[in-house]
C-alpha cells in the first residue's frame, strides 16, 4: 500500500514505515495514523512516537498479538486512503505564533548567516518570519520542534565548534532548517535570534506549547516587546496567539 513497511523493534515495537524521504505529505500520513490508532486501539497500544516518516507503536502482547496490531495498522492506513489522501482528518492544523528579538545578545550569529547568503539582515528576518514552519516531530531536549519548510535563501553551516550554554528560547539554523531550543542546552545552531515565552513548561498540566503535526510563525519584535511579554510570562498572563491553517 503506497509503501508502507511494518518492522519488528523488540518485543513490543513496531515501526510503520511510510517512505525514506523528509516530505509534508509524508508526515501527515505518520501523524494521522497516530491519531487513529489513539482512538481505536483501546488497552493495546502503550505509546505511539511519530518521526518525520514513520511510527514506532509500542503495544501489549498481551493485550494484541503482533500480527494482529499490523492487520489493525494496515487497515487504518487503507480506510485512511480511500477517504481522501493524506489531507482526510487533517484538513486544519494549529499554527503557534512565536515572537522573537532577532540578532544583538539574542542573535549572535545572524550577522553570519546574512553574510553568508549575501543578504542583509533585515531580509534574513523577512524570510525567516515569511512562511509557517511544519513541526515534524520533537527531539533532541523535551519540546525541541525539528522544523521543515526553511528558504534555503537563508541556509547556513552548523557551528564548527558547539556551545556549551544556548539560552532557551533561543532560535537558530542548521543546514536547511531551523528550531527552537526549549531548554538551556549546549548546541551548535547558528543562533538568529530569542522568543521570550516559554515552548516548556513543565510545571504546567500540558508542558509543551506545541505539539507534531503544529506549524510555528515566527513574528519579529523589538527588545522593549520582547521584555514586555517577558513580564507577561513570568506573571502567567502571556498567552500566545495560535490561528488556523486550513490544509487540502
Amino acid at each position: 500500500m503506497n509503501g508502507i513497511k511494518l518492522l519488528q523493534a523488540g518485543e513490543q515495537g513496531l515501526v510503520v514505515e511510510f517512505g525514506n524521504i523528509i516530505d509534508e505529505v509524508v508526515n501527515i500520513k505518520v501523524h494521522r495514523l497516530a491519531k487513529q490508532l489513539a482512538q481505536d486501539s483501546g488497552s493495546a497500544i502503550l505509546e505511539v512516537v511519530p518521526t518525520y516518516r514513520s511510527l514506532l507503536v509500542y503495544f501489549d502482547p498481551l493485550e494484541c498479538s503482533r500480527r494482529e496490531l499490523g492487520e489493525l495498522i494496515t487497515r487504518l492506513a487503507l480506510a485512511g486512503e480511500a477517504a481522501g489522501g493524506a489531507s482526510s482528518g487533517r484538513d486544519a492544523a494549529n499554527i503557534v505564533h512565536i515572537p522573537v528579538c532577532y540578532g544583538g545578545e539574542f542573535g549572535p550569529d545572524l550577522d553570519f548567516v546574512a553574510t553568508h547568503n549575501n543578504l542583509t539582515v533585515d531580509q534574513v528576518i523577512a524570510i525567516h518570519t515569511s512562511t509557517p514552519y511544519l513541526v515534524y516531530m520533537l527531539g533532541f531536549t523535551p519540546g525541541f520542534p525539528y522544523l521543515g519548510g526553511m528558504s534555503e535563501q537563508i541556509a547556513a553551516p552548523r557551528l564548527e565548534k558547539p556551545r556549551v550554554k544556548i539560552a532557551a528560547g533561543s532560535v537558530g539554523i542548521a543546514g536547511s532548517q531551523t528550531g527552537l531550543y526549549p531548554v538551556e542546552s549546549p548546541g551548535g545552531w547558528r543562533i538568529i535570534g530569542r522568543t521570550p515565552i516559554e515552548a516548556f513548561n513543565p510545571e504546567h498540566p500540558n508542558p509543551f506549547l506545541f505539539a507534531a503535526g503544529d506549524y510555528l510563525q515566527f513574528k519579529a519584535v523589538s527588545r522593549d516587546e520582547f521584555g514586555a511579554i517577558r513580564r507577561e510570562v513570568a506573571a502567567g498572563a502571556y498567552r500566545p496567539e495560535i490561528t488556523s491553517l486550513q490544509r487540502g
